[in-house]
């Protein structure tokens, strides 16, 4: 399980004041930069400690959630742009909403799932043809280092 770094930090304004100093957040927002976990770990650790006794109900909440947000860190370091937010899937969603809307009715539940699929397996096809938004190259070097060294 995945949760968007982005929707993290917005319900982290859910726990702070409003007169919060932005500061806060942009380092906990810089945190998402590093190159690997635990890195990633170590200054979420700093973070804690600077930020727990100006504003103990959002480390509090950060310190219990924001493993969620960390899966990205298990992929190869390449796809870690595109794999710490839901951008690609909100963007998929929307491009759904775009044209059901331009349709307006549909006949039966199928007509739309037909619509949807279509969308689907041209986005796939755009993916794998024109952008390589993912190279899974990248993603199968990396099982094949981590088995050997688990041999």
């Amino acid at each position: 399980f995945q949760r968007c770094y982005v929707h993290f930090l917005r319900n982290a304004l859910d726990h702070l004041p409003r007169k919060a100093d932005d500061d806060c957040l942009q380092e906990l927002r810089w945190i998402y930069d590093r190159r690997a976990l635990s890195e990633a770990r170590s200054d979420l650790a700093a973070w804690l400690r600077k930020w727990s006794p100006r504003y103990p109900k959002l480390t509090c909440w950060a310190e219990e959630t924001i493993e969620e947000t960390f899966t990205f860190y298990r992929l190869p370091r390449q796809h870690h742009k595109h794999m710490k937010s839901t951008n690609m899937l909100e963007r998929f969603n929307e491009e759904i909403k775009r044209r059901t809307i331009v349709l307006r009715i549909f006949l039966n539940e199928d007509s739309c799932l037909r619509l949807i699929r279509a969308l689907a397996v041209e986005t796939h096809e755009n993916w794998l043809e024109a952008n390589r938004y993912l190279n899974m190259n990248d993603l199968k070097e990396m099982k094949k280092a981590d088995l050997r060294q688990a041999a």
